[in-house]
């Protein structure tokens, strides 16, 4: 089987939410960012657009890093795609996560809560689809901060390292530098980022969520940003920590970039794979 590990993130509004399809045809999601920037359809949903136009009929695992609504609020079309797996942070209560999210959004989190009660038992791991043994190769390594105040969930963000064909992908949630230290302190988070080659910008790629820590560790290739118009604010910072990669245009050409970003760049297409000769590949595509 050939391994190659295809990441797609959309261009939702405020949010985030990818796609990935691991070299044995299974299909996950990391978080439930709604609407379209790009064709300015603010209904858009990720997972019909997966049901209906990519023809998923299910999903082998859900990721949410963090229950904020911007993460979440694609929930009332999750059943849609009957998942079977769904990781979240479980430690977090039912208090914690209403208090941490605006009262005009409570059914969008009393739909969550409902969800993740149903999966407070996702069944054996030895028939876990996030194993690289079960999915055609791609590894999936999930941390989860805990020790930071609960008043912050964006500090409760689980940080998910997917590994396939040689090259490592880090997509965090909206993690703060408190959270970043918590992880860094752990041998087991330094061992999985070691050697990433492309990072998935915390929290919308702001200031706030960004680490000088972290990159005492990872010297990425390039950085991928989901952000809307107006949101980004440590584009530069994140362009001075990655080394820059060849990335293809849908437009035809090819340019070195350091950072791209879903509001200039649209929906990001990330391919990880292995050549004929061996040889590992890493294709991004943007417009």
């Amino acid at each position: 089987m050939s391994e190659v590990l295809k990441v797609i993130m959309w261009y939702v509004q405020h949010g985030n939410a990818i796609y990935l399809r691991t070299p044995g045809g299974q299909d996950f999601v990391v978080d439930l960012g709604t609407g379209s920037y790009g064709d300015s359809n603010y209904e858009f949903s990720p997972l019909l657009h997966l049901k209906n136009k990519w023809n998923v009929g299910y999903l082998d695992g859900v990721i949410i890093t963090h229950p904020h609504t911007d993460h979440i609020d694609d929930i009332f079309n999750f059943d849609a795609l009957n998942p079977s797996w769904l990781w979240r942070p479980k430690h977090l209560t039912e208090s914690d996560i209403r208090s941490g999210n605006p009262s005009g959004d409570k059914a969008i989190i009393e739909e969550y809560i409902k969800i993740s009660n149903k999966f407070s038992d996702s069944g054996s791991l030895d028939t876990c689809p996030f194993k690289a043994a079960n999915n055609g190769g791609a590894g999936f390594s999930v941390f989860v901060p805990t020790s930071c105040a609960t008043s912050n969930l964006n500090n409760h963000s689980m940080v998910t390292v997917v590994s396939c064909a040689g090259s490592k992908i880090i997509i965090p949630g909206d993690n703060e530098p408190q959270s970043w230290n918590e992880l860094l302190e752990r041998p087991s988070f330094i061992s999985a980022i070691s050697g990433a080659d492309i990072l998935v910008a915390p929290h919308h790629g702001r200031k706030s969520g960004f680490s000088s820590k972290l990159f005492e560790h990872i010297s990425p290739l390039l950085t991928l940003i989901s952000d809307g118009p107006c949101d980004t604010t440590a584009s530069d910072q994140y362009s001075s920590q990655s080394k820059g990669w060849n990335v293809q245009k849908r437009s035809g050409g090819r340019e070195e970039r350091k950072c791209v970003t879903t509001r200039k760049d649209g929906v990001i297409e990330v391919e990880f794979g292995n050549n004929p000769d061996g040889k590992r590949y890493i294709e991004v595509t943007i417009d």
